[in-house]
């Protein structure tokens, strides 16, 4: 079993424990997700990056992570599948020799 794998088995066996797997449908783990991500987000509000609590980033980053491992395994999607296929589709857009140095979007390249 693969590290990913053990991960979404743990999450999977936390939910069931609860019954709350009545409430993960796609609809509210998007949610769920965008709400944590905003809380990621509210530890820089108001401050230089580098003041932000890196205590407060990884507790709310294993949020973001848990709901979007949690969607995943709801859709039955390989997590390291997807990603691999979005880095070769971003690779495309973003030619190293158009893209480095630059934030512009690959529409703008």
């Amino acid at each position: 079993m693969t590290d990913i794998e053990q991960l979404q088995e743990a999450l999977r066996r936390f939910n069931q424990e609860r019954d709350w797997d009545q409430f993960h449908n796609g609809k509210d783990l998007a949610i769920g997700l965008s709400v944590e991500a905003s809380e990621l987000l509210e530890t820089f509000l108001w401050k230089k990056p580098e003041d932000a609590n890196p205590e407060k980033i990884r507790e709310e980053l294993a949020d973001v992570l848990n709901y979007a491992f949690q969607m995943a395994d709801k859709y039955g999607l390989d997590i390291k599948e997807i990603m691999l296929d979005k880095i070769r589709k971003n690779a495309e857009k973003y030619p190293v020799e158009k893209a480095r140095g630059t934030a512009k979007k690959y529409s703008e390249l």
